[in-house]
């Protein structure tokens, strides 16, 4: 009979698909690891990674983790609901984001609001939020691309331009708009791989048959204005963050393509059992006025000068 612990460390290995590195994460002892899945291919009957060279995953294995995932993913739930039906508290709330800098309004507004619930912020790539809301591992996620995935809803928050953001002394500072093509041999100081910036940047240049001159990646994605404005290249920048930091010293430059631009959207699980903390977030998320940067209907929060 599987066991829980079997099923829950299957579950990393099939995500990381690399033994050693799973093990420790696990903080178990590799040959001890390697049985476990021996055990579970066995009682399958079938094996569930390709072995030739790297560990893959194979179309049965991706099988077994998606049932997996949602089996483990509603005892969590129900977990959840008992404690949250014998408790006096909303219990916590789970959001998955690519950027938490857009959020501080609504999350600080919620805070206030209810200093009770406990919110725990998950960094996580777009391509992993259908999965991790399936398998009921975080309540909500906000994405600043679309998830194209099943058993999700989701709900549009806003979309707006990005644009390229280069130095004061930048050949291009004096311009109003600028093409792809004329950006094919700057250096550009961007995100890694995996977030929507990076994805933004790659996206474009290939619809031009280009790709870009990559001088930085950067982990600090709030870093990326100051890098740029220090000389060290260029980057695509979200308007958002042009309200977060309007006295930058750098110039900001439309370009000249529909597609740059991001769509921010929540989105849930179809079926999954949402705490009443979430519902609140929520509703929290969805009513906040990204305009004015405060709850719709609401003046925006001013500290006195």
């Amino acid at each position: 009979m599987m066991e829980l612990n079997s099923l829950r460390q299957f579950l990393v290995v099939a995500r990381l698909e690399h033994l050693s590195r799973a093990a420790d994460e696990l903080r178990v002892a590799q040959p001890s690891l390697s049985r476990t899945i021996a055990r579970l291919e066995s009682e399958l009957g079938m094996p569930l990674f390709d072995r030739s060279g790297r560990l893959r995953l194979n179309d049965t294995g991706k099988l077994f983790r998606d049932h997996v995932e949602r089996a483990l993913g509603e005892l969590d739930a129900g977990r959840r609901a008992v404690s949250e039906a014998t408790s006096e508290g909303l219990g916590t709330v789970r959001l998955a984001s690519e950027t938490f800098l857009t959020l501080t309004g609504p999350l600080a507004a919620f805070k206030r609001a209810h200093p009770a619930i406990e919110i725990e912020l998950h960094w996580s790539p777009s391509e992993d939020m259908g999965r991790r809301l399936r398998a009921q591992d975080v309540d909500l996620c906000i994405a600043s691309q679309p998830i194209h995935a099943e058993g999700l809803e989701s709900t549009h928050l806003f979309d707006e331009a990005v644009s390229v953001v280069v130095p004061l002394d930048h050949p291009l500072a004096a311009r109003t708009t600028v093409t792809v093509d004329e950006l094919a041999d700057q250096p550009f100081i961007t995100a890694r791989k995996g977030h929507w910036l990076r994805r933004l940047l790659d996206r474009l240049f290939a619809t031009h048959g280009l790709t870009p001159k990559i001088v930085c990646e950067s982990d600090e994605h709030s870093a990326i204005a100051s890098l740029i404005s220090a000389g060290l290249g260029i980057g695509l920048v979200p308007a958002f963050a042009r309200c977060t930091a309007p006295h930058a010293p750098v110039a900001w430059i439309t370009v000249d393509s529909a597609d740059c631009r991001r769509t921010v959207t929540l989105y849930w699980g179809t079926h999954s059992h949402l705490s009443a903390a979430a519902r609140v977030m929520r509703t929290t998320i969805t009513r906040w006025d990204w305009t004015t940067g405060a709850p719709q209907g609401e003046r925006p929060f001013h500290v006195p000068g």
